[in-house]
Protein backbone atom coordinates (compact mmCIF):
# COMPACT_ATOMS: atom_id res chain seq x y z
CA UNK A 1 0.00 0.00 0.00
CA UNK A 2 1.22 3.48 -1.32
CA UNK A 3 -0.42 6.55 0.87
CA UNK A 4 1.34 10.05 -0.43
CA UNK A 5 1.56 12.69 2.23
CA UNK A 6 1.55 16.33 1.51
CA UNK A 7 3.28 18.49 3.94
CA UNK A 8 6.62 18.15 6.44
CA UNK A 9 4.84 20.01 9.56
CA UNK A 10 4.38 18.15 13.03
CA UNK A 11 1.29 16.55 12.46
CA UNK A 12 2.04 15.19 8.85
CA UNK A 13 5.19 13.80 10.70
CA UNK A 14 3.24 12.48 13.17
CA UNK A 15 0.58 10.65 10.98
CA UNK A 16 3.61 9.58 8.67
CA UNK A 17 5.41 7.91 11.58
CA UNK A 18 1.99 5.99 12.25
CA UNK A 19 1.65 4.76 8.89
CA UNK A 20 5.22 3.47 8.55
CA UNK A 21 4.66 1.56 12.58
CA UNK A 22 1.73 -0.09 10.13
CA UNK A 23 4.24 -1.31 7.51
CA UNK A 24 2.35 1.29 4.57
CA UNK A 25 4.97 3.15 2.09
CA UNK A 26 4.53 7.06 2.89
CA UNK A 27 5.59 9.55 0.05
CA UNK A 28 5.95 12.68 1.63
CA UNK A 29 5.90 15.71 -0.76
CA UNK A 30 7.29 19.01 1.17
CA UNK A 31 8.11 22.63 0.17
CA UNK A 32 11.86 23.48 1.07
CA UNK A 33 11.06 26.34 2.75
CA UNK A 34 12.96 25.87 6.05
CA UNK A 35 12.01 27.49 9.59
CA UNK A 36 14.06 27.53 12.53
CA UNK A 37 12.03 25.38 15.26
CA UNK A 38 10.19 27.46 17.77
CA UNK A 39 12.02 27.29 21.62
CA UNK A 40 8.22 29.01 23.28
CA UNK A 41 5.49 26.63 21.28
CA UNK A 42 4.77 24.09 23.65
CA UNK A 43 1.70 20.86 23.27
CA UNK A 44 -0.61 20.00 25.60
CA UNK A 45 -1.11 15.89 25.35
CA UNK A 46 -4.20 14.57 26.77
CA UNK A 47 -2.96 11.17 29.01
CA UNK A 48 -5.54 9.25 26.68
CA UNK A 49 -3.55 10.65 23.89
CA UNK A 50 -0.17 10.20 25.21
CA UNK A 51 -0.54 6.81 25.94
CA UNK A 52 -1.68 5.84 22.24
CA UNK A 53 1.24 8.55 21.03
CA UNK A 54 3.63 5.90 23.18
CA UNK A 55 2.33 2.52 22.39
CA UNK A 56 1.32 3.53 18.37
CA UNK A 57 3.56 6.07 17.30
CA UNK A 58 7.09 6.55 18.76
CA UNK A 59 8.22 6.66 22.54
CA UNK A 60 9.16 9.94 24.15
CA UNK A 61 11.40 9.56 26.90
CA UNK A 62 10.35 11.14 29.95
CA UNK A 63 13.16 13.99 29.89
CA UNK A 64 10.86 15.34 27.27
CA UNK A 65 7.81 16.16 28.22
CA UNK A 66 6.33 17.51 31.61
CA UNK A 67 3.46 16.16 33.74
CA UNK A 68 0.14 18.30 35.38
CA UNK A 69 -1.67 17.14 37.75
CA UNK A 70 -4.29 19.79 38.25
CA UNK A 71 -5.98 22.75 36.12
CA UNK A 72 -7.11 25.76 38.21
CA UNK A 73 -9.02 28.95 36.31
CA UNK A 74 -10.02 32.33 37.75
CA UNK A 75 -12.02 35.32 36.29
CA UNK A 76 -10.27 38.86 35.92
CA UNK A 77 -12.52 40.02 38.76
CA UNK A 78 -10.80 37.86 41.25
CA UNK A 79 -7.51 36.41 40.18
CA UNK A 80 -7.13 35.02 44.30
CA UNK A 81 -10.35 32.66 44.32
CA UNK A 82 -10.61 29.98 41.36
CA UNK A 83 -13.66 29.41 39.76
CA UNK A 84 -12.66 25.85 38.46
CA UNK A 85 -10.58 23.29 39.59
CA UNK A 86 -9.81 20.35 38.18
CA UNK A 87 -7.84 17.40 39.98
CA UNK A 88 -7.91 13.93 40.25
CA UNK A 89 -5.84 12.24 43.15
CA UNK A 90 -3.08 10.50 42.07
CA UNK A 91 -3.99 11.18 37.97
CA UNK A 92 -2.11 12.98 35.30
CA UNK A 93 -4.15 15.29 33.05
CA UNK A 94 -2.43 15.98 30.59
CA UNK A 95 1.28 16.28 29.56
CA UNK A 96 3.72 19.62 28.10
CA UNK A 97 6.14 19.00 25.13
CA UNK A 98 7.98 21.45 23.26
CA UNK A 99 7.10 21.53 19.87
CA UNK A 100 10.43 21.61 18.29
CA UNK A 101 11.18 18.52 20.22
CA UNK A 102 8.41 16.46 19.68
CA UNK A 103 9.06 17.61 15.50
CA UNK A 104 13.03 16.42 15.74
CA UNK A 105 12.37 13.52 17.67
CA UNK A 106 9.77 12.13 15.00
CA UNK A 107 11.94 13.38 11.99
CA UNK A 108 15.13 11.86 13.22
CA UNK A 109 13.22 7.96 13.62
CA UNK A 110 11.30 8.80 9.81
CA UNK A 111 14.49 9.93 8.40
CA UNK A 112 16.04 5.74 9.60
CA UNK A 113 13.00 4.41 7.89
CA UNK A 114 13.10 2.69 4.04
CA UNK A 115 9.71 3.31 3.89
CA UNK A 116 9.27 6.76 3.78
CA UNK A 117 10.45 8.59 0.27
CA UNK A 118 10.32 12.76 0.66
CA UNK A 119 10.01 14.41 -2.20
CA UNK A 120 10.73 18.29 -2.48
CA UNK A 121 7.72 20.08 -4.10
CA UNK A 122 9.39 22.45 -6.50
CA UNK A 123 6.94 24.18 -8.68
CA UNK A 124 3.04 24.10 -8.91
CA UNK A 125 3.09 21.52 -11.50
CA UNK A 126 3.81 19.22 -8.83
CA UNK A 127 0.54 18.75 -6.92
CA UNK A 128 -0.93 18.17 -11.04
CA UNK A 129 1.32 15.12 -11.24
CA UNK A 130 0.75 14.05 -7.60
CA UNK A 131 -3.27 13.92 -8.16
CA UNK A 132 -2.33 11.55 -11.26
CA UNK A 133 -0.09 9.19 -9.93
CA UNK A 134 -1.86 5.96 -10.19
CA UNK A 135 0.47 4.53 -7.52
CA UNK A 136 -0.91 6.22 -4.62
CA UNK A 137 -3.92 4.41 -2.82
CA UNK A 138 -4.68 7.80 -0.97
CA UNK A 139 -3.58 11.30 -0.77
CA UNK A 140 -3.34 12.55 2.37
CA UNK A 141 -3.14 16.87 2.07
CA UNK A 142 -2.03 18.91 5.54
CA UNK A 143 -0.81 21.87 3.93
CA UNK A 144 -3.96 24.24 4.02
CA UNK A 145 -2.21 26.86 1.38
CA UNK A 146 -0.97 24.79 -1.70
CA UNK A 147 -2.83 24.38 -4.74
CA UNK A 148 -4.77 21.17 -3.72
CA UNK A 149 -6.90 23.09 -1.03
CA UNK A 150 -7.76 25.93 -2.75
CA UNK A 151 -9.14 23.55 -5.42
CA UNK A 152 -11.03 21.45 -3.52
CA UNK A 153 -11.13 22.32 -0.21
CA UNK A 154 -11.94 26.27 -0.10
CA UNK A 155 -15.49 25.43 1.67
CA UNK A 156 -15.22 26.09 5.47
CA UNK A 157 -17.05 27.99 8.45
CA UNK A 158 -14.40 30.46 9.40
CA UNK A 159 -14.47 32.69 12.68
CA UNK A 160 -11.86 35.54 13.08
CA UNK A 161 -11.14 36.25 17.00
CA UNK A 162 -9.81 39.20 16.32
CA UNK A 163 -6.97 38.82 18.67
CA UNK A 164 -3.31 37.55 18.70
CA UNK A 165 -1.81 34.93 20.21
CA UNK A 166 1.48 35.95 21.78
CA UNK A 167 3.58 32.62 22.83
CA UNK A 168 6.80 33.27 24.90
CA UNK A 169 8.37 31.26 28.33
CA UNK A 170 9.37 32.57 31.68
CA UNK A 171 12.44 31.68 33.21
CA UNK A 172 11.85 31.25 37.17
CA UNK A 173 12.97 30.32 40.31
CA UNK A 174 12.62 26.83 40.98
CA UNK A 175 9.01 25.42 42.20
CA UNK A 176 7.32 22.26 42.12
CA UNK A 177 5.53 23.43 38.93
CA UNK A 178 2.84 20.70 38.10
CA UNK A 179 -0.29 23.17 38.26
CA UNK A 180 -1.45 24.73 34.87
CA UNK A 181 -3.43 27.65 35.31
CA UNK A 182 -5.64 29.86 33.07
CA UNK A 183 -6.99 33.68 33.75
CA UNK A 184 -10.22 34.90 31.53
CA UNK A 185 -8.63 38.80 31.72
CA UNK A 186 -10.22 41.52 29.83
CA UNK A 187 -7.44 41.88 27.45
CA UNK A 188 -8.36 37.73 27.02
CA UNK A 189 -7.41 34.62 28.26
CA UNK A 190 -3.87 33.81 29.33
CA UNK A 191 -2.48 30.16 30.05
CA UNK A 192 0.42 29.31 32.77
CA UNK A 193 1.87 26.12 31.46
CA UNK A 194 4.93 24.36 33.33
CA UNK A 195 7.32 23.44 31.11
CA UNK A 196 9.78 22.42 34.09
CA UNK A 197 10.40 23.41 37.47
CA UNK A 198 12.23 26.28 36.34
CA UNK A 199 10.52 27.44 33.21
CA UNK A 200 6.58 27.71 32.05
CA UNK A 201 5.10 28.36 29.14
CA UNK A 202 2.71 31.32 28.77
CA UNK A 203 0.28 31.74 25.82
CA UNK A 204 -1.95 35.00 26.00
CA UNK A 205 -4.19 35.36 23.75
CA UNK A 206 -4.90 39.46 23.46
CA UNK A 207 -8.08 41.47 21.94
CA UNK A 208 -6.58 43.29 19.15
CA UNK A 209 -8.81 46.64 20.69
CA UNK A 210 -6.69 46.05 24.01
CA UNK A 211 -3.07 46.90 21.97
CA UNK A 212 -2.33 50.23 20.87
CA UNK A 213 0.44 51.05 17.81
CA UNK A 214 -1.27 49.71 14.93
CA UNK A 215 -2.16 46.44 16.46
CA UNK A 216 1.83 45.88 17.57
CA UNK A 217 2.41 45.31 21.20
CA UNK A 218 5.92 45.89 22.52
CA UNK A 219 8.13 43.40 24.49
CA UNK A 220 8.16 45.47 27.89
CA UNK A 221 4.52 45.90 27.03
CA UNK A 222 4.26 42.66 26.99
CA UNK A 223 5.60 41.40 30.02
CA UNK A 224 3.76 44.02 31.89
CA UNK A 225 0.76 42.11 31.27
CA UNK A 226 2.72 38.51 32.47
CA UNK A 227 3.72 40.17 35.88
CA UNK A 228 0.13 41.83 36.70
CA UNK A 229 -1.07 38.56 35.86
CA UNK A 230 1.49 36.18 37.79
CA UNK A 231 1.01 35.31 41.36
CA UNK A 232 2.80 32.31 41.29
CA UNK A 233 6.35 32.85 40.28
CA UNK A 234 9.17 34.79 41.12
CA UNK A 235 10.09 35.12 37.45
CA UNK A 236 13.91 36.24 36.10
CA UNK A 237 13.27 36.70 32.83
CA UNK A 238 11.17 36.32 29.92
CA UNK A 239 12.15 34.86 26.28
CA UNK A 240 11.20 37.33 23.17
CA UNK A 241 7.44 36.67 22.54
CA UNK A 242 6.04 35.13 19.09
CA UNK A 243 2.49 35.65 17.51
CA UNK A 244 0.09 34.21 15.27
CA UNK A 245 -3.29 35.07 14.29
CA UNK A 246 -6.29 33.60 16.12
CA UNK A 247 -8.88 32.05 14.33
CA UNK A 248 -11.04 29.45 14.06
CA UNK A 249 -11.98 26.99 10.80
CA UNK A 250 -14.44 24.26 10.17
CA UNK A 251 -13.77 22.32 6.99
CA UNK A 252 -17.26 21.47 5.23
CA UNK A 253 -15.99 18.55 3.62
CA UNK A 254 -13.34 16.02 4.36
CA UNK A 255 -11.97 14.55 1.14
CA UNK A 256 -12.62 14.63 -2.40
CA UNK A 257 -11.91 11.03 -4.52
CA UNK A 258 -9.17 9.94 -2.33
CA UNK A 259 -7.61 13.23 -1.51
CA UNK A 260 -8.15 13.24 2.51
CA UNK A 261 -7.63 16.54 4.04
CA UNK A 262 -6.03 16.35 7.47
CA UNK A 263 -4.92 18.32 11.15
CA UNK A 264 -5.43 22.15 11.09
CA UNK A 265 -6.81 21.94 7.78
CA UNK A 266 -9.87 19.95 9.04
CA UNK A 267 -10.48 21.86 12.16
CA UNK A 268 -8.46 24.59 13.90
CA UNK A 269 -9.81 26.08 17.41
CA UNK A 270 -8.70 28.72 19.93
CA UNK A 271 -5.89 27.67 21.90
CA UNK A 272 -7.64 28.47 25.22
CA UNK A 273 -8.28 24.95 25.99
CA UNK A 274 -4.93 23.28 24.17
CA UNK A 275 -6.81 20.71 22.33
CA UNK A 276 -6.05 21.25 18.77
CA UNK A 277 -3.37 18.99 18.53
CA UNK A 278 -5.22 16.72 20.61
CA UNK A 279 -8.16 16.70 18.15
CA UNK A 280 -5.57 15.29 15.43
CA UNK A 281 -4.34 12.56 17.56
CA UNK A 282 -7.88 11.18 18.11
CA UNK A 283 -8.58 11.73 14.17
CA UNK A 284 -5.60 9.40 13.64
CA UNK A 285 -6.63 6.90 16.27
CA UNK A 286 -9.98 6.92 14.13
CA UNK A 287 -8.25 6.29 10.74
CA UNK A 288 -5.61 4.04 12.17
CA UNK A 289 -8.97 1.79 13.27
CA UNK A 290 -10.18 1.81 9.89
CA UNK A 291 -6.76 0.76 7.92
CA UNK A 292 -6.86 -1.67 10.41
CA UNK A 293 -10.52 -3.01 10.10
CA UNK A 294 -10.05 -3.22 6.32
CA UNK A 295 -6.84 -5.05 6.77
CA UNK A 296 -8.31 -7.66 8.59
CA UNK A 297 -11.37 -7.98 6.52
CA UNK A 298 -9.28 -8.27 3.03
CA UNK A 299 -10.44 -5.41 2.05
CA UNK A 300 -8.49 -2.50 -0.31
CA UNK A 301 -7.53 0.94 0.64
CA UNK A 302 -9.41 3.14 -1.59
CA UNK A 303 -10.93 6.40 -1.68
CA UNK A 304 -14.04 4.63 0.42
CA UNK A 305 -12.28 4.95 3.43
CA UNK A 306 -12.25 8.89 3.25
CA UNK A 307 -15.91 8.79 3.45
CA UNK A 308 -15.92 6.27 6.80
CA UNK A 309 -13.45 8.92 8.50
CA UNK A 310 -15.63 11.77 7.94
CA UNK A 311 -18.64 9.93 8.92
CA UNK A 312 -16.79 8.53 11.91
CA UNK A 313 -15.12 11.71 12.57
CA UNK A 314 -16.95 14.93 11.26
CA UNK A 315 -20.03 15.47 13.60
CA UNK A 316 -17.56 15.25 16.60
CA UNK A 317 -15.22 17.50 16.12
CA UNK A 318 -18.10 20.10 14.80
CA UNK A 319 -19.32 20.04 18.31
CA UNK A 320 -16.51 19.46 20.20
CA UNK A 321 -15.08 23.01 18.38
CA UNK A 322 -18.35 24.41 19.29
CA UNK A 323 -17.68 23.38 23.25
CA UNK A 324 -14.49 25.25 22.58
CA UNK A 325 -16.13 28.33 21.27
CA UNK A 326 -18.58 28.51 23.62
CA UNK A 327 -16.24 28.64 26.42
CA UNK A 328 -14.64 31.65 25.08
CA UNK A 329 -17.25 33.53 24.41
CA UNK A 330 -19.25 32.57 27.77
CA UNK A 331 -15.72 34.18 29.71
CA UNK A 332 -15.76 36.81 27.20
CA UNK A 333 -18.97 38.34 27.43
CA UNK A 334 -18.74 37.46 31.59
CA UNK A 335 -15.73 39.85 31.63
CA UNK A 336 -18.07 42.47 30.69
CA UNK A 337 -19.91 42.74 34.07
CA UNK A 338 -18.59 44.38 37.53
CA UNK A 339 -20.09 41.10 39.16
CA UNK A 340 -20.26 38.30 36.79
CA UNK A 341 -22.60 35.75 36.70
CA UNK A 342 -20.09 32.94 36.28
CA UNK A 343 -19.31 33.05 39.80
CA UNK A 344 -22.39 31.17 41.44
CA UNK A 345 -22.21 29.10 38.55
CA UNK A 346 -18.97 27.81 38.61
CA UNK A 347 -19.14 27.55 42.59
CA UNK A 348 -21.87 25.17 42.19
CA UNK A 349 -20.08 22.93 39.82
CA UNK A 350 -16.77 22.82 41.15
CA UNK A 351 -18.34 20.94 43.98
CA UNK A 352 -19.91 18.70 42.09
CA UNK A 353 -17.89 15.93 42.01
CA UNK A 354 -19.81 14.39 38.57
CA UNK A 355 -19.11 17.47 36.89
CA UNK A 356 -15.42 17.51 37.54
CA UNK A 357 -15.31 13.73 36.52
CA UNK A 358 -17.13 14.66 33.42
CA UNK A 359 -14.97 17.34 32.55
CA UNK A 360 -11.92 15.54 33.00
CA UNK A 361 -13.13 12.45 30.74
CA UNK A 362 -14.33 15.27 28.13
CA UNK A 363 -10.31 16.82 28.49
CA UNK A 364 -8.97 13.70 28.07
CA UNK A 365 -10.71 11.50 25.62
CA UNK A 366 -13.34 14.37 23.66
CA UNK A 367 -16.12 12.97 22.92
CA UNK A 368 -15.18 9.45 22.29
CA UNK A 369 -15.75 8.57 26.11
Amino acid sequence: MNICLIGDGLISLTLAKTLINNKIKVFMYYKNNKKTPSNNRTIGITSNNLDFFQKEIIKIKKDLFWEINQIEIYSEQNKKEKILNFEEPKKILFSIVKNNDLYNLLNRSLEKSNNLKKIIIKDKSFYKKIIKNKKYDLIINCDGTNEISKRYFYRKILKNYESTAHVTTINHNKAQNKKAIQIFTKHGPIAFLPISETQTSIVFSIKNRCIKKNLKLSQEEFEKLIFANNKQYEINSINKFETFILESKTLRNYYNKNILAFGDMLHQIHPLSGQGFNMTLRDIQVFLTLLRDRESLGLPIDYSICKQFENKTKHLNFIFSLGNDFIYEFFNYDNFFQKPFSKKVFNYLNNNRLFNKLAIKYADKGLMI
